[in-house]
């Protein structure tokens, strides 16, 4: 007889408690936006959107997000933050259209005493009736037992008789936080296998913090103990140093438990893209998963062995997150990552000059360049003294801004074999660049991509003449690339960036004229 497998519930409270993260506030578009993207595509089992009577527009927010689940069979998996407070919050998600109200109760003494200035008897009294206000009026209710962790640890007996007096009242799931991110993996396990053990009717979800930097694998453990669901946030984002990341808790749960889950990780890195955006918080490159840099391969001898027999893959494959490995070019770079790179962009070169370009790649990481995969097509050219990429030329260029005024740009570039002079105005001065390149390209039936994102940095305590990095990362119909430019000037670093994507373009449709020229794929 097989054994059924084990299953978690995953709640995403990233529009919420995401948005005590210091500086993020969600617009109720943008609430609406990651609401569809977590429901729809991820596929995460409930989300909570967020707190009772804090706005009007978190009003719209809510009342946006359940009109739409409403009409996707979907509107009992949106929750909202309610408090104990005369039946208040309940009137206000009973307006939004909301259906599932979190209430937020008071989980250890020191707060109830401290905070409310009331006895466990009142405050139990004063939730069974919030309790039965919110049933009244048709909505579910789940239960936070807020500071639930130290309570637990400080007077066991007052969480027990909290959780005793509500037990009847119809509370669908009690909600057990580490309010201050204190616990470790063995304390969640003991802890939430007790409160299981004395409420064995009970259903229990775990919400971590991740102060101790053990969000996830508090979450696990708690999985392991048996609860109904766990918290997550996309990108950690919460109070402080956030909540448990969504992806990682996702991904562990399958890999290392054996956890059956409903999460579609095809998507979780898009909606780590998006609420990276919304919310104005960078992830880190580094970071489980969704980092930009978590599926390159930098040694030299990673790639080495990638090619010999995948011998640095594991099950964290980047397809199944519908991502694709990379292999960096830098001072550690070997003939193997040249290789790689190479093949990804369906060049051919011979020993030698792959020696020779080699030498090139190493040189300039160990001057600390950025080197992308799209930067190779240009080092190729100058090593063996090409002009495949060479198809356009800024001859001249003149930028100005002023304080009140549009921005203008005067350039002289050759396309091809014609020299010619275009100007333009926008809204700053590499806006007025794009303006005034954009109509010679467009005489040449040429369209420039949508510019997806851009970033400039100098080196840390650089001098404010120190050379600028601009990298821009451009949405072409080739899928996404990136270029770089660097100079003194951060505009004309950006006009560097912009021209090397221009030669890739042109390059590529050259390409694709003529059979006796390989294809640039990128």
């Amino acid at each position: 007889m097989t054994e059924s497998p084990r299953t978690v519930r995953i709640m995403d409270t990233t529009l919420r408690d995401g948005e005590q993260t210091q500086g993020v506030s969600f617009s109720p578009d943008e609430k609406t936006n990651i609401a569809k993207v977590l429901l729809d595509l991820v596929r995460v089992d409930r989300i909570e959107v967020a707190s009772a009577r804090v706005s009007p527009g978190e009003l719209d927010a809510v009342a946006n997000i359940v009109d739409w689940a409403a009409r996707r069979g979907l509107a009992e998996r949106v929750e909202v933050l309610g408090f104990v407070d005369g039946g208040r919050s309940v009137d206000w998600i009973a307006r939004a259209g909301g259906r599932v109200l979190n209430l937020l109760a008071k989980g250890s003494e020191k707060h109830c005493v401290g905070q409310l200035g009331k006895t466990l008897d009142t405050h139990a009294a004063d939730v069974r009736e919030t309790v039965g206000l919110a049933l009244a009026r048709g909505l579910k209710v789940n239960c936070y037992l807020e500071d639930w962790s130290n309570g637990y640890q400080d007077k066991p007996a007052y969480v027990y008789e909290l959780v005793e007096r509500l037990a009847d009242v119809g509370i669908a799931h009690f909600m057990l936080p580490d309010t201050l991110g204190v616990m470790t993996p063995e304390r969640v396990f003991c802890a939430m296998s007790d409160m299981m053990l004395r409420f064995p009717g009970l259903l229990f979800d775990f919400h971590p913090h991740n102060d101790y930097g053990l969000g996830t694998a508090n979450c696990l453990a708690a999985a392991q103990a048996g609860v109904a669901a766990v918290h997550c946030t996309v990108n950690c984002l919460g109070e402080r140093a956030g909540n448990a990341s969504l992806a990682e808790v996702a991904v562990n749960l399958r890999d290392q438990l054996g956890f059956e889950i409903g999460i579609d990780e095809t998507h979780l890195a898009r909606v780590s893209e998006l609420v990276e955006y919304f919310s104005g918080k960078r992830v880190a490159d580094n970071a489980p998963i969704v980092g930009a840099d978590v599926f390159t391969q930098t040694a030299g001898i990673h790639a080495d062995g990638d090619k010999k027999g995948s011998l640095y893959h594991t099950r964290l494959s980047p397809e199944r997150f519908a991502r694709r490995r990379k292999y960096a070019l830098g001072k550690l770079a070997g003939k193997a990552s040249l290789a790689k790179n190479l093949e990804r962009l369906d060049i051919s070169l011979s020993e030698e000059n792959q020696r020779r370009v080699l030498a090139r790649i190493v040189e300039l990481g160990d001057s600390k360049k950025t080197i992308t995969t799209e930067d190779l097509p240009f080092i190729i050219a100058e090593v063996l003294d090409s002009k495949d990429y060479n198809h356009a030329q800024l001859l001249a260029c003149n930028v100005s801004s002023s304080l009140e005024l549009e921005s203008t740009a005067s350039i002289k570039i050759c396309l091809g074999d014609e020299v010619v002079n275009a100007a333009g105005s926008g809204n700053g001065a590499f806006d007025a660049f794009i303006n005034a390149l954009t109509k010679p390209l467009k005489r040449h039936g040429i369209t420039l991509p949508e510019l997806k994102d851009y970033e400039v940095r100098i080196p840390k305590g650089g001098r404010a003449d120190a050379l600028t990095e601009c990298i821009i990362t451009w949405d072409t119909e080739r899928g996404s690339i990136k270029t770089r430019g660097v100079h003194a000037n951060q505009v004309f670093a950006a006009i560097a960036a912009t021209m090397r994507m221009l030669n890739i373009l042109m390059h590529g449709a050259a390409a694709e004229r003529s059979a006796d020229v390989p294809e640039a794929v990128v």
